[in-house]
This record gives structure tokens, sequence and C-alpha cells, in this order.
């Protein structure tokens, strides 16, 4: 990557990484809250694991079905050659030019399939594992950074190892386009792609990629969790 295109390259689609990034969590954690309030259905009791993993899901699937074109433009600006495309809109110009507009949805619905266990046992660990601490362990109202990066790392993980050959289908499916001739990438399907990975690289070739993925997703959502609650108490405003 270095070689292809210097040190830059290790930053290639991070622009429009940023850009999508900030919907998706805001949307995901209103959602997110929304899902619990319906749930609860105006008592005041708290939420099982199980109804939290619920509330996750749900709000995964919402704030990943409004922002999915963005998760594809990321993905074809990381993979894309030296001077392939200037820019975001550019790339998008290209793209709807030359496979039309199914094509920011390629790869969609093993996105959903997915991103509803990753986020509902993301959003589900992390919160009863706070909850649980706040309420047995500290004498104190508001969680310690240490005490939300653990929490963040630990339900992060879980999500992954559940979710992850999904999130790998999803992204071969992505690239098809740039791998391959427009005409093959049409014809690949979730159950293709997943039958041709076992075929080729056995069943851990699902989990290929799993270990950088970790070093990025473990940290990046338990810094998420952090800025999310300490914007909460700045606010004033209470998770229900």
């Amino acid at each position: 990557m270095v070689k292809e295109g210097g040190i830059k390259g290790l930053w290639r689609g991070n622009g429009i990484n940023v850009l999508k990034i900030a919907p998706e969590s805001a949307i995901k954690f209103m959602a997110y809250e929304q899902a619990k309030r319906i749930i609860r259905n105006n008592s005041t009791r708290d939420l099982s694991i199980y109804e939290r993993f619920v509330a996750g899901s749900i709000a995964g699937g919402v704030s990943q079905t409004i922002i999915y074109p963005l998760e594809v433009l990321k993905t074809r600006l990381a993979l894309r050659k030296t001077g392939q495309y200037y820019g975001i809109f550019d790339a998008a110009k290209k793209i709807y030019r030359r496979e039309g507009l199914k094509s920011f949805y390629r790869g969609y619905i093993p996105n959903l399939l997915g991103i509803i266990p990753y986020a509902g046992i993301d959003l589900a660990v992390y919160e009863t594992l706070k909850n649980y601490y706040m309420h047995h362990e500290s004498n104190t109202g508001n969680p310690g950074v240490l005490l939300l990066l653990t929490c963040g790392t630990v339900s992060s993980t879980c999500g992954q190892i559940a979710s992850y050959p999904l999130a790998l289908v999803r992204t071969r499916l992505q690239a098809q386009a740039i791998l391959t001739s427009p005409e093959h990438a049409q014809s690949m399907t979730m159950m293709g792609v997943i039958r041709t990975i076992i075929a080729r690289e056995g069943f851990f070739g699902l989990y290929r990629g799993i270990t950088p993925n970790f070093m990025k997703v473990a940290p990046a959502v338990s810094i998420s969790y952090v800025v999310y609650e300490r914007c909460r108490q700045t606010l004033g405003v209470n998770m229900t």
C-alpha cells in the first residue's frame, strides 16, 4: 500500500469515513434511546440484556440503512488506485455512471444481517456491564474513563466475533466492481461469496482480517462511548 500510494495511501477513504461516522453514530444512539422507550412502555423498570439487544439491533439497522451509500463510497475510495478518483463527489459520479444507483446498495443485505447482531450485542453488553458496575461496585454517579473504555472494548469485541463474517462478505461485494469485471460483479450474491470463501480458504477464511479489525474497532468504539457519555453529562441528558 505504501509503495503504490505513499504514506497517505494508508488514509485513503478516511475523509468519507469521518463524514459517515457522525450521522451514523448520532442516528444509532438516538434510535437506541427511542427503541428502549418503546420497549419500556412508559415504565421505569430496568431493561433486560435481551431487550437491550433488540433495541440495539433496531438502532443499528436504522443507522446503517440511512448512511449505507456512504459505506459503499468509503470502501471504493479505500481500495481505489492512485488517480482513479479525485474526491468523494467524483467517485460518486463515476460509480453512478458506470454501475447505476443499485451499486450504492451492493452488499446491503449481508451488511444488515451483520449489523443487527453487532449493534445489538455491542450496545447491550456495553450498557449491561456499565450498569452492573455502577449499581454494585461504584459509589459515584458518573463512570470513569477507564470503566467506559473497558466496557466498550469488551462489547465491541463480542459484537465483532458474532458479525465479522457478514462484514467480510459485505466488503467483498462492495469491492467486486473494481476487483472483477462489471458483468461478473453483477452476478455475485451473498451466498455465492460465502461459498467461494469457504471453498478457497476454508471456514476460517470468513474471519480473515479480523485481527487488524479488532485493533481498529476496539479503540474506536471505546473512545466513541467515552465521548458520548461525556457529551451526555455535559448536556445534562440522562440515558433511559
